[in-house]
């Protein structure tokens, strides 16, 4: 019986613009063809002038392109902080003989531009819910409970997006371009939670979006950038029609330090090599982390974010013992707030 089977590669990269390590993979057998996703992360700030992303992006494109293939998603998240390793992970899927077993299923969909007056309000997060359906629909995952990540790629406010649409009479959420970055995420999250049951739409007012912290998918992971103005949405999770020996599982870091209980799903997961580690980080906006204060949201010299990766990548690495792990900055309503959604990828066959 024919299946479906995932292909997850993790590579290095020297910086920004090195493809290398990926046109290796299309030179030893992997069909460019065959990839609908790629994860990168990339030194930049990962703030709103944050250009390594769109300049590792126009290299994909372009490899792509030298291989007669497109249409791939390509998430970039800058900010590689302490000692986090720029590096991109390779997401494919082929068309096998083998029986269907229960494995990692990927899906994908992008949605229609965001207009500037609806980001980061309840039309953004309405168009994210539809994405995502459309994704699971793809990955052919029918049950939200099988859903473990949902990456979201979303747009950000410039001042020209913002003075554009107030010149055809608009209001936008934000005039401030670095808010409208926590403001896309927040709404990207919500619509993800709208789409796998988290919440209810019909309960969601705009005033929620980074308002009302109580709200939050424990799956989304999203990522804002300037390179883009649609959002790039790609799901994983586990499908009995897929085959092959990869499986995704993930945990919900309750606090910034609590990699108990990533540990914990990691034994569930039993034996397998880890192929990737994707996890959400922000300074919890109490100011505290288990009663004690911390400084990430007063440094003036430093963006919260930036202080939230490096915290939360180094305890990861210290359980992973692997420093090339996906962590994005910035988990409005991604898992509760000062916590985020870790997943992990295994390879059961231990390869």
């Amino acid at each position: 019986m024919a299946s479906r089977r995932a292909v997850v590669r993790r590579v290095p990269a020297s910086g920004p613009d090195d493809v290398s390590g990926v046109e290796a993979l299309f030179e030893e057998g992997l069909d460019p063809a065959s990839v609908v996703a790629v994860l990168g992360k990339t030194e930049g700030n990962g703030c709103v002038n944050d250009f390594t992303r769109g300049y590792a992006t126009r290299r994909f494109e372009d490899l792509f392109a030298r291989h007669g293939a497109g249409g791939a998603a390509i998430v970039m998240s800058g900010g590689t902080e302490g000692a986090l390793s720029p590096h991109w992970t390779v997401f494919a899927r082929e068309e096998v003989d083998d029986e269907p077993e229960g494995a990692l299923a990927i899906g994908v969909a992008r949605t229609a531009a965001v207009a500037a007056e609806a980001l980061g309000r309840r039309e953004h997060a309405e168009m994210v819910a539809d994405g995502v359906r459309r994704a699971m629909a793809d990955a052919g995952v029918t049950d939200a409970a099988d859903v473990h990540f949902v990456q979201v790629k979303c747009p950000l406010l410039t001042m020209a997006r913002t003075e554009a649409a107030e010149a055809r009479g608009a209001t936008t959420a934000t005039r401030d371009t670095l808010k409208s970055m926590g403001l896309s995420r927040g709404a990207s999250a919500l619509g993800v939670a709208v789409a796998l049951g988290e919440i209810e739409f019909d309960r969601l007012a705009d005033d929620d979006v980074c308002g009302d912290y109580g709200l939050f998918s424990s799956c989304a992971s999203a990522s804002s950038g300037v390179e883009l103005l649609d959002n790039e949405i790609v799901v994983l999770g586990m499908s009995a029609a897929w085959s092959g020996p990869l499986a995704i599982d993930h945990a919900v870091m309750r606090d910034a330090i609590d990699v108990r209980s990533v540990a914990a799903v990691r034994e569930r997961m039993g034996p397998g090599a880890l192929v990737a580690a994707l996890a959400k980080a922000e300074a919890d906006p109490s100011g505290l982390v288990r009663g004690r204060r911390h400084t990430m949201l007063d440094d003036s010299d430093i963006a919260s974010t930036r202080h939230a990766r490096a915290f939360v990548g180094g305890a990861l690495a210290g359980l992973f013992g692997e420093t090339e792990i996906y962590v994005s900055g910035g988990a409005e309503h991604q898992g509760p707030p000062g916590g985020g959604p870790v997943a992990i990828i295994l390879d059961r066959s231990g390869s």
